[in-house]
């Protein structure tokens, strides 16, 4: 049985393979070791092939593609831990960025993150959302596909112009719903979402990929500047995991899973989140496990995360937290009432007193039973500490065997195009021979984008092997347009 060597104390404390779809959780304040944590099992997961995907909020997990070099600290707790064949080393590593800055860039289109999500990115409220349902709906049922921001906004003055028309089989459409939608939409373009609404959209079996040496490549999201945005920054990770479940067949349990993904700062996807998308969440955590996927969240504070979905992550570290008022006591009493402990453990005064580097663990074995929470010093990473140098960063992402793929946008014919021709149809008149003409030629335009659309539908992405100009011919466009009645758990497109 495949094993994750987390640290020791009397013995060595594992995370087994068969285990890891049962999902994680690392947590602790500030400066306590969480990084290293993340670090030590994402290293492991990729000698065993195992592919991941990390966000990088400080920008100090870039350096898992350095090789570390030994100090006086790291021999200390190499000699402490006994680790008698530890080897410095690097890892294949893809960088991403929603911004284009720091990694290759980041792309969906509208219709793949759906309304629930798109709502919650915009902050809409309940009826405003219900506007956006509507949107999506109209869309579905006229085909016009929303791949980028003037798709979006194009079908929301379509929607608001023909309302009295369509409220008997939509409802009721606000005029004042759809102009704070609107605001909402240029609120979000200047946070910088116009680059990550485009084509080619991300394929996310392209996370779940090995070198040529066979260790799985270590995905990570440039988040520095997305961090700033705290709804973007959860939005998107919710979306990329809700794309992963929707893109993998069933497998149910495997020896090791076929990917691990580590949602940073998992607080934010739960701050201020509604009930409909707590329950979607939870769902989600619940069903992604038979596809063969783990989960681990990371986050300061445990009590941040719902029961409901705490509930579900079986292998837990837990590094220190400190009490200085009566109610952080309650957290930490609460924290530690989380773990299966003996009668004699005292786990609060140790989640207190646990220094750097440290942390309290519970795994579960390889039947799926918890073990005892023990204290242990956590393993030291066999990559570098820090940053890498940003000519470093830019030779990783040029020499990617995905550079051609993501590198160049595609802006294709959608509903933004769609509309315009029928608007200028309803423009002209039918009394002279010229317009007459005109008119002819739109209407042939028309049928032809409908049919370019028609033509291309398929099912699935197959293209992650097909190089630029192939993309070109078979975008998303047309994939989309068989897929737009068949919508995921948050409203995304089913692939």
């Amino acid at each position: 049985m495949n094993k994750v060597l987390l640290g020791a104390n009397d013995k060595k404390q594992y995370i087994y393979t068969n285990m890891l779809n049962r999902h994680g959780l690392i947590a602790g304040a500030t400066g306590t070791g969480k990084t290293i944590t993340l670090k030590v099992i994402a290293e492991q997961l990729s000698d065993l092939g195992i592919p991941v995907f990390l966000s990088d909020v400080k920008g100090d997990l870039a350096s898992l593609s350095k090789q570390g070099e030994m100090d006086d600290k790291l021999l200390d707790r190499i000699k402490k831990l006994e680790l008698e064949d530890f080897d410095f080393d690097k890892y294949p590593v893809e960088f991403w960025d929603i911004f284009e800055k720091s990694g290759l860039p980041v792309r969906a289109t509208i219709s793949q993150m759906g309304p629930m999500m798109l709502s919650r990115l915009l902050g809409l409220n309940d009826t405003q959302q219900g506007i956006m349902n509507i949107v999506f709906k109209v869309a579905d049922d006229n085909g016009l596909l929303l791949l980028d921001l003037k798709d979006l906004k194009a079908v929301l003055s379509y929607v608001n112009d023909h309302r009295k028309e369509l409220q008997n089989d939509y409802g009721n459409i606000s005029t004042s719903s759809v102009g704070a939608i609107l605001r909402s939409l240029l609120l979000l373009e200047t946070e910088g979402a116009e680059d990550f609404f485009a084509e080619p959209s991300l394929d996310v079996l392209d996370f779940l990929r090995t070198d040529k040496d066979g260790k799985g490549i270590v995905n990570i999201l440039s988040a520095e500047k997305l961090f700033k945005s705290p709804k973007l920054y959860s939005t998107f990770l919710l979306w990329m995991l809700t794309e992963i479940y929707e893109s993998l067949e069933e497998v149910g349990d495997l020896d090791q899973p076929k990917f691990v993904f580590f949602f940073d700062e998992a607080h934010l996807i739960f701050d201020d989140a509604p009930k409909a998308l707590l329950g979607k969440i939870e769902l989600i955590v619940r069903l992604i496990r038979s596809k063969g996927v783990g989960v681990f969240f990371i986050t300061q504070n445990p009590t941040d995360i719902p029961d409901t979905v705490l509930a579900q992550l079986g292998n837990r570290v837990q590094h220190a937290l400190r009490a200085y008022t009566p109610k952080e006591k309650k957290v930490i009493k609460a924290v530690s009432e989380t773990f299966r402990q003996r009668e004699d453990e005292d786990l609060e005064s140790q989640i207190m007193e646990l220094s750097v580097g440290e942390a309290i663990v519970s795994t579960l074995d390889p039947e799926g039973i918890p073990s005892y929470a023990c204290r242990i010093l956590i393993c030291p990473p066999k990559s570098a500490f820090g940053t890498i140098e940003a000519s470093e960063r830019l030779g990783i992402i040029n020499s990617s065997n995905l550079f051609e793929k993501y590198s160049q946008r595609i802006d294709s014919e959608s509903a933004y195009e769609l509309l315009q021709l029928k608007a200028q149809k309803s423009e002209l008149s039918e009394d002279d021979d010229e317009i007459n003409k005109k008119m002819e030629e739109l209407k042939k335009r028309e049928k032809e984008l409908i049919e370019k659309q028609k033509s291309k539908s398929t099912g699935r992405r197959t293209d992650s092997n097909f190089d630029r100009f192939t993309k070109n011919m078979m975008s998303t466009v047309g994939r989309e347009f068989g897929r737009v009645l068949f919508r995921g758990i948050f409203g995304n497109l089913k692939k």
